[in-house]
């Protein structure tokens, strides 16, 4: 019998609790795009995982899910929440995680509302992360948190963490290890994601859209990349960036094309990183009507 330990673990919360940077630190990598803005996730993203050596192993493989919205907006929108219903359907394991500054919210109900109910006489396979513990103010106001969460649900664990901080999330992986079946490792050692370079390099540009153009930034936008051209030297990458109003082309182009300029070379940094070899990146900016309530486009831009 084999003494190594492989599951999939789904990440799921309501918007903005903090589950791709959740997922990054756990990982180590910058698997999951993040900002301040609700909503940055849109596809699950698999981040891995793999701690200790054979025979005694354990390989996490991390789904990140987009945050589950109560009020469904467009197609995306639906789309986006039967994701984290399929994922909670297919995992071993599942990180629910709340902002511990706010406390549990409606929103938050609503994700324990989706949860799989433990079997007569089973134990539960959801750990609750209580997550940026480092803005609580008053550090006091954790004790009745942990015990009003403990009322919500009957998880296997609550752990309070910092995933900015890199606070105890090496106690939140023994927890969710405990709940990973026996078996042999699903990815390679050194892999840490399922995703592919140019999956990786469109979300970089996405990330730096959200994060420069802050409230200002639409929610129609997406990034394909229209060309990539790779030597063992150097990397070229056309990326469009997708609006689905003419009004929000300028908000994102931005005065003498400095905002768009300003994305791309925040961008091409981060792809540099990612690729280990020098990076020319061209953007451009294409408005595509509608395309987050269109089942096609959807589906042509990875929004199965």
């Amino acid at each position: 019998m084999t003494a190594a330990r492989t599951g999939l673990v789904a990440i799921v919360g309501r918007p903005n609790v903090g589950k791709s940077t959740l997922l990054n630190a756990l990982v180590g990598e910058h698997v999951s795009i993040t900002s301040r803005k609700p909503q940055t996730t849109r596809d699950r993203v698999l981040g891995v995982l793999t701690r200790g050596t054979a025979p005694r192993l354990e390989q996490f493989v991390f789904v990140d899910t987009p945050g589950f919205q109560r009020q469904h907006k467009s197609l995306l929108t639906r789309r986006m929440n039967e994701s984290v219903r399929q994922a909670l359907a297919q995992v071993d394991a599942v990180v629910l995680v709340i902002d511990a500054s706010r406390g549990w919210t409606a929103a938050d109900e609503a994700v324990v509302r989706l949860l799989p109910t433990p079997a007569e006489g089973a134990a539960s396979r959801v750990v609750l992360a209580l997550n940026k513990t480092d803005e609580l103010t008053e550090r006091e106001r954790l004790l009745p948190l942990l015990a009003l969460s403990a009322a919500k649900y009957p998880f296997a664990a609550l752990v309070p963490v910092s995933a900015e901080r890199g606070r105890q999330l090496q106690e939140l992986l023994d927890e969710v290890g405990r709940l990973l079946p026996a078996g042999e490792p699903l990815f390679d050692a050194e892999q840490y994601t399922d995703r592919p370079v140019r999956f990786l390099a469109a979300e970089l540009v996405r990330e730096k859209a959200f994060r420069l153009l802050g409230d200002e930034l639409p929610y129609g936008i997406a990034v394909v990349i229209d060309r990539w051209t790779e030597t063992p030297e150097r990397v070229e990458i056309i990326a469009t960036l997708l609006l689905d109003r003419e009004s929000h082309k300028g908000i994102v182009i931005g005065a003498g094309g400095a905002k768009l300029r300003e994305i791309g070379r925040l961008a091409r940094l981060d792809i540099v990183r990612l690729l280990d070899k020098p990076v020319h990146l061209e953007t451009h900016v294409r408005v595509r009507r509608g395309w987050r309530d269109d089942a096609g486009q959807l589906t042509s831009l990875g929004y199965d």
